[in-house]
This record gives structure tokens, sequence and C-alpha cells, in this order.
């Protein structure tokens, strides 16, 4: 398994609130109000409609990580350049990613100081209603923690989303 998969299997461990096996709009809903990005339901219940091949409104793992992996193609495809200048679109979408991006790093950050450490990172899983035991903090600062300085920064917590 991938290290990019193992990532992905704990973020829907940490999306499936109730541990059924399947991610609901509200589970996603909440999560993402609790990181500081508001999504209208229509949105987050189009996003789930879409995910979830069986069109019950759940999102089991194996649809999660399909439907991921289709997002990482086609933000691996907006990064090539374009001869056209007059394309904005991907632009504007990434610029509101960055900006909520940025908002979910400064609730981890709690202070300010443009690091995650473990303590802040536990405060931050307990805050919006994920505790971590310590072996899920440890597994997650291996994989978020890239230069292994036993903190989080910037651009280890977008790779870790990303």
């Amino acid at each position: 398994m991938s290290k990019d998969d193992k990532y992905l299997r704990t973020a829907f461990d940490l999306l499936d609130r109730n541990r059924d096996g399947r991610v609901t709009a509200n589970e996603l809903q909440f999560m993402l109000k609790n990181l500081g990005i508001n999504v209208r339901d229509e949105i987050i219940h189009d996003l789930i409609r879409e995910a979830s091949h069986s069109g019950n409104g759940l999102i089991n793992e194996a649809e999660f990580l399909q439907w991921v992996g289709r997002i990482q193609a086609l933000r691996d495809d907006q990064q090539q350049p374009e001869d056209s200048a007059s394309n904005s679109k991907p632009v504007d979408e990434a610029d509101d990613v960055t900006e909520d991006l940025i908002a979910a790093f400064r609730v981890f950050d709690r202070d300010g100081n443009g690091f995650i450490t473990r303590d802040e990172l536990q405060t931050a899983m307990e805050m919006i209603g994920e505790p971590l035991n310590e072996q899920q903090l440890e597994q997650l600062l291996v994989i978020a923690d890239l230069d292994q300085d036993g903190r989080i920064n910037y651009e280890e917590f977008t790779r870790l989303l990303l």
C-alpha cells in the first residue's frame, strides 16, 4: 500500500464518524465546517451523488478512493501549461482551494507560528470531533512530517491534503 493510499484510508476513516464504512453528506459537511470551510448543502449533496455509484447518498471506501483519484487527475490536468491565457477558471478555483487550505492550516496552527506541533494536531483533531489515540497521532505525524522535524509546516500540510 502506497503512502497516498494510507493517507486516503486515514482521511476516509476520519470522515466516517460513526464507523459504518460509509460517508454521508452530514459527515462530510461536519468535517468541512470544523475545518472552517463552508460549503452549501446542495454542493455537498452533489459531491456525494457524484462519488456514490450505488446512488444511495453514501460513499464507501472504494468509491472514496476512486473519487479522490479522479479529483487528483483533474488537478494534474489543470496544472499542465495551457496556450490560452484567457482561461482563468482553474486559477480562480486554485485560489479558492489555497484560501481554504490556509484557513484549515490556521485551525490547526493554534499559536500562529507557521507550524503544527504534535499537541496542536491532537487539540485540533479533538476540536473537529475526531480525537486520535497515541498510535493514530504517531501514524498521522509519520505520514505528514516529510522533513521529520517533529512538526508539520504549511507545505507538508497541503501535500497531506492534496
